[in-house]
């Protein structure tokens, strides 16, 4: 089944000329950059920190991130609706060497791509359900 990408923006933070102290500076990434003319694995988790998240799905990916696209792919990415400081943090904290990391903070992609679930029951307000696709773009 094919379905278009939706175009969304995604705040990020990248390496590179300093502001301040810092070391990182914003950049916004619109969906059409991040997937053009690429072949990606996309999965999604609920949260950063979150205890599956963090002690199955993201290392799994990131042990089988060179095996994965070893087949054909350009890169892995991981989105959560997590600001782009808590991802950040998450990946280094876990020692993610073969995933990109992609906050969806807002969660307009989670939204428009129809995977946004309400876990206002554990405290959590919007979150995205889990899931993998290959993006063909």
């Amino acid at each position: 089944m094919k379905h278009q990408v939706p175009e969304t923006v995604f705040k990020t933070r990248v390496c590179g000329a300093s502001v301040g102290d810092s070391p990182f500076r914003w950049q916004d990434v619109s969906s059409k950059e991040l997937f053009a003319s690429k072949r990606v694995v996309l999965f999604a988790l609920p949260g950063a920190f979150t205890p599956t998240c963090s002690t199955s799905h993201l290392p799994g990916y990131d042990a089988k991130g060179e095996e994965i696209t070893s087949h054909g792919l350009d890169e892995v990415i991981c989105l959560s609706v997590n600001d782009a400081f808590t991802m950040f943090k998450w990946g280094q904290d876990l020692g993610n060497k073969n995933v990109q990391l992609l906050p969806d903070g807002n969660a307009e992609f989670t939204r428009k791509i129809g995977m946004l679930v309400e876990k206002a029951n554990l405290g959590f307000g919007y979150r995205s359900w889990r899931y993998s696709m290959v993006v063909n773009e």
